[in-house]
């Protein structure tokens, strides 16, 4: 079976339409067909099967992209490993990270980048976790958070490794009943406005948890996904906010620790297995590990 059309079929698993894999090699949609049937008469079974107006992977398919990844990730790898010969890890890495989690991070790891030989093409995307997977047919490595409680990210096409815990707390103005408080229970907070993210992010499940701890459905003025935005919005008196403890920035918030609930959100960096063994690929991992390593120690240092 010839690897680049091992390469239409992955792109066609991780896209699924015929148009979209088109699109991303840029081919015609007749020459994807055609190479999708080519690759089904050198598997010997098939491997599409109608959906409506469009095709789905049969379970040989599917089997197949598994393998196709692995097949993919060597070739990837013996490449990188003939860059060793010529010098050090190089090369471009595309890396997909959270808004606030660039915020804190991108610029620790482009400077430990720098000189390496490898440069990051970096794009911020603001998807619920369930939704990371999708981002791989796009990004090396991913960015992403989840709640505490929440699953990591796992199965036959992706992996995953924690990077980081961080603390959720309360944010109110300065002139707020509480803000004299240095902690807050979630009784204490059943009758207030909030201003909060979309549902299926971290800072919402935590929200939620309030409401299972408290019996009291939370009352949410605002639904946004730039903690800057809430920021202001708390900060003139319009609500109450769940926010990650690093990303608070506006100097007038009073911040609150939450007590009583599990509240935190995990920074995990997810890839394609055997996406590590990629040498540019596992020097912007350990940049991300020493970025995180300096934002502890920042952290630390602020609360001493």
């Amino acid at each position: 079976m010839a690897v680049e059309r091992l390469r239409v079929l992955r792109e066609l698993a991780d896209r699924g339409t015929v148009a979209a894999v088109a699109e991303a090699l840029s081919m015609t949609p007749s020459a994807v067909s055609q190479q999708l049937k080519v690759l089904a008469r050198e598997a010997g079974v098939p491997l599409l099967e109608p959906d409506g107006r469009r095709v789905r992977l049969t379970d040989a398919g599917r089997a197949l992209v598994v393998r196709a990844d692995e097949v993919l990730a060597a070739m990837e790898r013996a490449a990188a490993e003939m860059a060793l010969y010529r010098g050090s890890p190089r090369g471009q890495v595309r890396v997909a990270l959270f808004p606030s989690g660039a915020a804190l991070l991108l610029a620790h790891v482009l400077a430990e980048l720098s000189g390496s030989g490898v440069e990051i093409l970096a794009r911020d995307e603001d998807v619920p976790p369930i939704e990371v997977p999708r981002l791989l047919a796009d990004y090396d490595v991913v960015l992403t958070h989840r709640d505490e409680r929440a699953p990591a990210l796992t199965g036959p096409r992706v992996t995953s490794r924690m990077l980081m815990r961080e603390p959720i707390d309360v944010v109110v103005a300065p002139d707020h009943r509480l803000a004299r408080q240095g902690a807050v229970t979630p009784a204490e907070l059943a009758e207030e406005s909030w201003l909060s993210v979309r549902g299926g992010f971290p800072v919402d499940d935590v929200l939620r948890s309030i409401a299972t701890v408290t019996g009291v459905q939370p009352r949410i003025a605002q639904r946004l996904n730039d903690f800057n935005v809430i920021e202001e919005l708390v900060a003139s008196g319009y609500g109450v906010a769940l926010m990650p403890r690093y990303a608070v920035r506006h100097p007038d918030l009073v911040v609150l620790r939450l007590a009583g609930v599990r509240a935190a959100r995990l920074y995990e960096l997810a890839s394609r297995p055997h996406a590590a063994a990629r040498p540019a690929i596992g020097v912007v991992l350990r940049a991300f590990e020493s970025a995180v390593a300096a934002v502890r120690g920042s952290a630390l240092a602020a609360e001493t």
